[in-house]
């Protein structure tokens, strides 16, 4: 297949990735969650989080060591993908028939572990069978998961005719469809050899990355786990009803706006060789805008101010991907190391949560949102560590 085209088409495998995961963390299962607890919710949500996040970090690990496996022998990595869809299918069933705090926990618990029979795969598909001289572009692309996902999200809480189970039921039917098209076709053979790395990598390299990226998504996780608990606590009472509808709208915006930066970027990357002036760039933005909402006090505020933190998070995780998949320092290895490395998004679901539980109130989120700006700032500083890139 044309290289072009085969980005589109991984490209929307990642979309459909997103969609596993982002509509229901950010604002189907809060809901859930209040429903069941009331005024519970943050300590209940944050348990969910946390067992969700030990069952994920696992979960790529060893899916990624099986994908290895299944491609030393032959096999492939896409059946690997194939269970997993329909293991998420199931885990959403499991989440719709929760009704009780209990029951809820452990289907989360089960919902990470099948998402990341996914997802695992497919990160390594993408390490493999994407040139190197693309990874930058293709890194940008993946950050077109986050605003279609939100849009999807905005139109389920939006739509007053579709109950829960329809809600839930719907999700998986559309990851299917996005990834269907990577599990027929092949990337070109040649580009799991390609190497262009200008100073040799090592794992030394790796695990700073890691670091680094683990501290600028302890605030990714924070924010989009509890936006709708954020906005409850600046916006008055009165204007709370709509808030679940609002802030789907505002997701489709604010994660469309990085999309032609990210891809920009990432292609200027590619062109220069030079990663880290970038990711500097885009975690100096994040920082900026979480500083702006720890100081808003009204959904305008805080909306501007989100909208600022996206821009430069996404990027920052967007061109991170590309630079980490050329860290990895061995071939054979690549779903399990990348497993490990997963392991920075996986942990900050187990730092962010304890986090606002300690700092948050449910009127007050400034102390833990400014906790957050320092730990992404020390984040993006990390990289100047690693001496892989420029």
């Amino acid at each position: 297949m044309p290289r072009r085209l085969f980005l589109i088409v991984f490209a929307l495998a990642n979309v459909g990735g997103v969609i596993a995961y982002l509509p229901l963390l950010t604002l189907l299962l809060p809901l859930k969650v209040e429903a069941l607890s009331g005024a519970e919710r943050i300590g209940v949500f944050t348990a969910c989080i946390t067992a969700g996040a030990l069952s994920a970090s696992g979960a790529n690990v060893l899916f990624g060591w099986l994908s290895d496996r299944s491609l030393r022998r032959g096999g492939g990595r896409r059946r690997w993908m194939v269970g997993g869809i329909v293991a998420t299918a199931a885990s959403y069933a499991a989440v719709a028939f929760a009704q009780t705090p209990v029951a809820l926990v452990a289907a989360i618990v089960v919902f990470q572990f099948a998402v990341n029979a996914l997802l695992a795969p497919m990160m390594a598909i993408m390490a493999e069978e994407v040139p190197d001289a693309q990874k930058g572009i293709a890194g940008g692309m993946l950050s077109l998961g986050s605003p279609v996902a939100s849009a999807f999200s905005a139109m389920l809480v939006g739509s007053a005719v579709l109950p829960e189970a329809a809600r839930l039921a719907l999700v998986p039917a559309v990851v299917a469809a996005c990834v269907l098209p990577l599990l027929l076709v092949r990337g070109a053979p040649s580009a799991a050899v390609v190497v262009r790395t200008p100073v040799p990598s090592s794992r030394r390299d790796l695990v700073i990355a890691g670091l680094s990226r683990l501290l600028v998504q302890v605030a990714a996780v924070v924010t989009q786990a509890y936006l709708l608990y954020y906005f409850e606590s600046i916006v008055d009472g009165a204007a709370r009803g709509d808030l679940p509808a609002r802030i789907g709208g505002l997701l489709v915006l604010v994660f469309v706006i990085p999309l032609p930066i990210a891809v920009l970027l990432g292609r200027l990357s590619d062109l220069t060789a030079r990663r880290k002036p970038f990711l500097l760039i885009a975690a100096a933005v994040a920082v900026a805008g979480l500083l702006g909402m720890a100081a808003a006090r009204d959904w305008t505020g805080g909306a501007i101010a989100f909208g600022v933190y996206v821009t430069g998070s996404s990027v920052f995780v967007a061109l991170h991907a590309a630079f980490a998949m050329q860290l990895l320092p061995n071939p054979a290895h690549r779903g399990r190391d990348l497993g490990l490395f997963n392991l920075a998004n996986t942990l900050p679901s187990l730092l962010g949560p304890p986090l606002t539980w300690m700092l948050a109130a449910p009127h007050d989120f400034t102390a833990v949102l400014l906790l957050l700006a320092f730990l992404a700032g020390c984040g993006g500083l990390g990289m100047l560590r690693v001496r892989a890139w420029q």
